[in-house]
């Protein structure tokens, strides 16, 4: 192998290494103390304001992301902007989580008695455990840091994931206080594909589209107008009162051109079609009906609500809507 591509793959594994090294160290500090401040978190009546500085910055806005995403209300705030006119956002009723691996970078360390003075709980995400910031903090959550990935133990890698998967154990540790459900996590994500998953209903979707439709005793002429009218590429069959009682596709009717024995002119809907089909009822969820496509390797499907057929769901009106 080419020694520079060598290197590159040594490089990078060994990266990774140091990095999942530093998470695997970040078991032994769960522990009661966290517990202590994430009840604090939990108990917090004002706002979550999460500041650093430097690349901790831009971490401390992730994790305010991930914070108000999962029903915790967070501001961003940078250190050097805090001590020069931020601050007046703070109130005494709000806690401030500060992030820094040494805990004693100047704008931190002129921070630190200005959020005295206002009455707000300190919190510190840091590394060092003797530092100003360690010392000041009403609770600690330490985050361990052998060493960065990077070869001169300068650049932030290790210490920034270690950063980044605490602040990800304080969220979800508040989640699982407040109960976060599958429904506040569709709340807040309304328009993301995995918000859709959670709120969108079949009843949603399958009114858009045309409604194929056809009675057990329609000739095959009619079965063929009705197909090609609401270009689906499928009907329902149905009973004189409106409930489904089978569907015929477009392979249904390739399948049946190959019998040469049948008489294609007395043919009716109820000699071709494929009898008790899938169905999906108009109030399950949309990813319901997904699933039943998938599984059953189809692209249309019935949609019925107390027996009734009310109208057709297709594969690609779910890939419109992000489920692929």
């Amino acid at each position: 192998m080419d020694a520079q591509i060598q290197r590159i793959l040594d490089s990078a594994t060994n990266c990774i290494k140091i990095e999942c090294d530093t998470l695997n160290g970040l078991f032994s500090v769960i522990n009661e103390e966290f517990a202590q401040g994430i009840l604090a978190l939990h108990r917090c009546k004002g706002r979550i304001i999460v500041t650093g500085i430097g690349k901790s910055a831009i971490i401390a806005q992730k994790i305010v992301a991930t914070l108000n995403s999962t029903g915790t209300l967070a501001l961003f705030m940078h250190a050097a902007d805090a001590i020069h006119g931020d601050l007046g956002m703070v109130t005494k009723a709000d806690i401030i989580i500060c992030i820094s691996k040494s805990g004693e970078t100047p704008e931190i360390k002129a921070l630190l008695p200005l959020v005295k003075n206002l009455g707000s709980s300190l919190h510190g995400i840091v590394s060092n455990p003797n530092s100003s910031l360690a010392k000041n903090a009403d609770h600690v959550y330490y985050t361990p840091v052998p060493r960065e990935a990077e070869p001169n133990n300068l650049a932030p890698t290790a210490s920034t994931t270690a950063q980044l998967a605490m602040g990800d154990a304080i969220a979800v540790s508040l989640l699982a206080l407040k109960g976060f459900s599958p429904e506040n996590f569709a709340h807040f994500h309304p328009g993301g594909s995995l918000g859709k998953q959670l709120y969108l209903k079949v009843s949603d979707i399958y009114t858009k589209n045309q409604k194929p439709e056809v009675y057990s005793h329609d000739s095959l002429q009619s079965v063929i107008l009705e197909m090609t009218k609401k270009r689906l590429g499928s009907t329902a069959v149905i009973s004189q009162e409106g409930e489904l009682i089978g569907m015929i596709t477009d392979g249904d009717l390739r399948r049946m051109l190959d019998h040469d024995t049948l008489h294609l002119s007395g043919l009716r809907a109820e000699d071709i079609m494929t009898k008790n089909p899938k169905s999906v009822e108009a109030t399950e969820m949309a990813l319901t009906a997904f699933q039943i496509l998938k599984e059953n390797a189809i692209t249309q499907l019935p949609v019925i609500q107390a027996k009734k057929y009310m109208g057709m769901i297709h594969l690609h009106d779910l890939i419109q809507e992000g489920f692929i």
